[in-house]
């Protein structure tokens, strides 16, 4: 009896030592970035992207990759009018390039990179500004095949959304130094 008593009482004690340094810890600060990046971003958000002529098919991608991130990362609703908005993000695709990176024997390019950037101008209930981000995605293609257009198109399409992934730190970095 006295040893399921004791057994107990070590059982408390740890128990109690662990919840109390759970909250010591958690009490540290630490704050993810997602925290710092939605005190730029709050309310209702309406999203105008700048369609590019030259490539209008991107610029659909880049508003529902942009859609994605701010349900998904922000936890923000989106509304379809800008009197409806507490925070507005203008988004415009800068620039798409497709370089060539390897060779094969023979001499045909088997190997490629896109590199996307856009240009995203946010105002909010916490000011305004402008981050710039850049994504790129290397791919293959077939020995001495050229790229076809469902190729570009993939490939600009997750070089955009890793560009647009960087928005979350670049708006959190821009919150911290106003936060200090």
């Amino acid at each position: 009896m006295k040893s399921i008593i004791k057994t107990r009482k070590v059982f408390l004690i740890l128990f109690s030592f662990h919840i109390s340094l759970l909250f010591v810890l958690s009490g540290c600060g630490y704050k993810p970035t997602s925290h710092y990046a939605k005190q730029k971003i709050k309310g209702n958000v309406f999203i105008e992207v700048s369609i590019n002529l030259e490539d209008p098919k991107n610029s659909v991608l880049i508003k529902d990759a942009l859609n994605e991130i701010i349900v998904g990362r922000f936890d923000n609703k989106l509304v379809s009018k800008k009197s409806l908005a507490d925070t507005i993000l203008v988004v415009q695709l800068a620039s798409v390039n497709t370089q060539e990176l390897q060779k094969d024997e023979a001499g045909y390019v088997d190997l490629y990179r896109t590199n996307v950037s856009i240009n995203v101008t946010y105002k909010g209930p916490n000011g305004s500004g402008q981050v710039s981000v850049t994504g790129q995605y290397d791919f293959s293609v077939e020995d001495g095949s050229t790229i076809s257009d469902v190729k570009r198109f993939e490939a600009i399409k997750i070089a955009s959304s890793k560009a647009l992934e960087e928005i979350v730190s670049k708006l959190a970095i821009e919150s911290f130094k106003k936060v200090k």
